[in-house]
């Protein structure tokens, strides 16, 4: 079977619903990940999605902020949250998928928001810094994202963690900015060595070409200067590696009516 999987920060599901309509109806990924979904689990637009031929739905929604969502035209059999740092802030959800979605072998789908951290990269005097980097940590330690041998487990969201040099626009420049210090990549680069995971971005893209997800609402023309960052990852457990197809950034939503500043990222794979 062929299963593609959409990750996207869409910052605030509601007022960009029909930027997501229009993605659903030209892409027509089997899962889209949503992050920063910013509402709580009555106020998503469920009726929406279901028109869209997306019927299975699992929520981890917060009012006004952070927010995780997975949506999919294929049924899943289980779900889970999980909580770090002490915080219920919705930041994680995770669904498996198996006979149900005529997948043989089960495989289990982690969505993530990682906290972005503010803006001044120093955990003693920014406590969002301070969090971003717990959180981290506790990635690294927590054994169900340790997939072994034949465990096939995807792992995909905002993970506000640019971690190589051509994963922004200057590494020179960027390396006092949050979300590309040398703590913060170190901790998400151990984070997937833990598991064993596989970056797809770069296993199918060379570490010498730039490649980016995210691009800031402070720069009034995006494209001027290219200014961006890779914050949006997919990871496969070993077992999938060879499974994967295809991956796509769809670099020209950044250009759509009210923009995400993140824009989505797909994985294809056959399972």
């Amino acid at each position: 079977m062929r299963l593609s999987l959409t990750t996207w920060n869409i910052n605030s599901v509601r007022l960009r619903i029909d930027l997501v309509a229009k993605f659903l109806k030209s892409a027509r990924p089997d899962v889209l990940c949503l992050q920063e979904t910013k509402c709580i689990d009555d106020a998503f637009p469920l009726k929406r999605f279901k028109r869209l031929g997306y019927e299975h739905v699992a929520l981890n929604g917060q009012k006004g902020y952070h927010g995780v969502a997975i949506v999919s035209r294929i049924p899943f059999e289980s779900k889970d949250i999980r909580t770090f740092c002490d915080k219920v802030d919705s930041r994680h959800i995770s669904v498996s998928f198996g006979t149900q979605a005529n997948i043989a072998k089960p495989l289990v789908l982690h969505n993530f928001y990682v906290p972005a951290g503010g803006d001044i990269p120093d955990p003693a005097l920014n406590e969002k810094f301070d969090h971003k980097l717990r959180f981290l940590d506790e990635m690294t330690a927590c054994e169900p994202l340790h997939p072994r041998g034949d465990d096939r487990h995807i792992l995909v969201g905002d993970l506000n963690v640019a971690p190589h040099e051509n994963d922004v626009w200057s590494h020179k420049q960027l390396l006092k900015v949050v979300s590309h210090t040398p703590v913060e990549t170190e901790k998400l680069k151990a984070a997937l060595a833990a598991g064993e995971w596989v970056d797809v971005a770069r296993e199918r893209i060379p570490m010498s070409e730039k490649v980016y997800t995210w691009w800031s609402y402070r720069s009034a023309d995006w494209t001027v200067g290219d200014r961006g960052r890779r914050l949006d990852h997919i990871w496969v457990s070993r077992a999938l590696k060879d499974a994967v197809q295809d991956f796509k950034i769809l670099r020209d939503a950044r250009s759509w009516e009210r923009p995400s500043d993140h824009v989505p990222v797909t994985v294809t794979l056959e399972v």
